[in-house]
């Protein structure tokens, strides 16, 4: 698998298109297939399996589980996917993927063989800026306990977690955040630098 990212000779994407999807993945338990990294890896072959076109994959990282303490450190990754899939589609798909090896949703935030996460479809929000807002500013006790009736576009709290932007920042350093108007690397060089420190490259 190809570890390159999207990024040109300048380091920035071309120009966003909403057939490229953006997930992180992330594993603390083993599966079927074997331990996170052998499990990521299966995902990722059964996500082409399924029709996808994984255009990049970062670097796999060791990170702590979200919530603190909440269970053993994550391996994470994230993916750039061509695919003629609608949002919607892609949720089931990557559902499907996460049930084949193993993953039961019983809790937010449980522990996981398979987590498969879409962060992104290009530049399209959705359902609208006001509910993606809405979410992004929701406090942590909420979150915990509301789920949202439609599909939040792009993940509304992509741009708070060093585990996701590290990752994803080999793969689309240069995607915009089409509601914030910044890009993966700008969005990164926000977090707190002890986040980021958290996050350990494994290969």
């Amino acid at each position: 698998m190809s570890q390159d990212t999207f990024a040109e000779k300048n380091g920035e994407l071309p120009p966003q298109r909403r057939s490229e999807m953006l997930v992180a993945v992330g594993s603390n338990m083993d599966s079927t297939a074997g331990n996170p990294r052998e499990t990521i890896r299966a995902g990722v072959e059964l996500i082409v399996e399924a029709g996808g076109v994984i255009r990049t994959m970062s670097h796999f990282y060791s990170t702590p589980a979200f919530p603190a303490g909440s269970g053993p450190d994550y391996v994470n990754a994230a993916l750039a996917i061509s695919a003629p899939w609608s949002p919607q589609e892609a949720l089931t798909h990557l559902h499907a993927v996460e049930a084949a090896l193993g993953r039961r949703r019983k809790a937010r935030w449980e522990q996981r063989a398979l987590d498969l996460d879409l962060l992104a479809c290009g530049d399209m929000v959705s359902p609208d800026e006001e509910t993606v807002r809405a979410w992004m500013d929701m406090p942590l006790s909420q979150q915990k306990t509301a789920a949202p009736q439609h599909m939040i576009l792009p993940h509304p709290r992509l741009h708070e977690r060093a585990f996701v932007l590290v990752p994803l920042a080999d793969v689309a350093p240069g995607w915009v955040h089409p509601v914030l108007g910044q890009t993966v690397k700008q969005l990164l060089a926000l977090l707190p630098a002890a986040d980021i420190e958290q996050i350990k490259a494994l290969d």
